[in-house]
């Protein structure tokens, strides 16, 4: 194969390096073979570097590139959040939340995913707007829901827009608005939000627009995990119209084929 045109090795810098690499040359060093990639970040990691630490607690809990353990993925996000990273902080929480390498406690969750958000993450302000809407380790509050959501859709996450528009829907600590809500559903499934799909094809099938609702509702698979499609599809069969019966059908079908 000829070398013309092709990009020079990458060069692994020292840890001194780190805090001067551009988003391009952390993405080139995280390219390449992932036990290569997870070396270099097991090192920078030790070295203090917080965005190391916390990329290196996501493959620890994924087994990229490393044997999975969750309880050092827990201790290096820990480390991270302790600099103030903001995906590690809501990491933490997640990892408080549903008990990965370490107890669960929903308590120490909510406070972890509320630094995130604080920090300015949008997963943060959508995680926490989820325990204060729940009253999960955290004192049921749905106006401060409403108002993470509220941040976090404005920064463009599409799972904060799905739920900012149930809140219109039902007139929850907003007055009733369909129409708000509409469009916060159609915005939330043009950004891909598999739920958000469901709101907005669900929201048009009322109103009478089913073919349209039926496109929405065959997009659902390309970004929903199976459990969740195996609802839609429970959902769908239940539905008194026969195009959303059908749909149900060749949902069901794609899983299938997949499995």
């Amino acid at each position: 194969m000829s070398s013309e045109g092709a990009s020079p090795a990458f060069v692994f810098p020292n840890a001194s390096a780190l805090n001067t690499l551009t988003r391009a040359q952390w993405d080139a060093l995280l390219a390449g073979p992932p036990e290569r990639a997870a070396t270099w970040l097991s090192a920078a990691a030790h070295a203090g570097h917080a965005e190391a630490q916390a990329v290196l607690g996501q493959w620890l809990l994924d087994g990229r590139g490393v044997a999975r353990n969750e309880a050092s993925a827990f201790a290096w996000f820990q480390r991270a959040a302790e600099q103030r990273h903001p995906m590690a902080a809501n990491m933490l929480g997640r990892c408080f939340e549903h008990g990965w390498g370490t107890a669960p406690d929903p308590q120490r969750a909510a406070s972890a995913y509320r630094a995130s958000a604080e920090l300015g993450l949008d997963w943060g302000m959508y995680n926490l707007a989820n325990l204060l809407a729940t009253g999960r380790g955290i004192a049921l509050d749905h106006a401060g829901a409403f108002d993470w959501y509220r941040r976090a859709a404005a920064l463009g996450h599409a799972r904060s827009m799905n739920m900012l528009g149930r809140y219109h829907e039902e007139g929850l600590v907003v007055p009733r608005d369909r129409d708000r809500a509409r469009a916060l559903y159609r915005a939330s499934a043009e950004a891909g939000d598999f739920r958000g799909r469901f709101s907005h094809a669900s929201m048009l099938a009322e109103q009478g627009e089913v073919d349209a609702a039926v496109r929405w509702f065959e997009r659902i698979p390309e970004t929903a995990p199976k459990h969740y499609l195996a609802e839609v599809v429970q959902r769908l069969r239940a539905s008194p119209l026969a195009a959303l019966r059908q749909v149900a059908d060749r949902l069901e079908a794609q899983a299938a084929a997949r499995a």
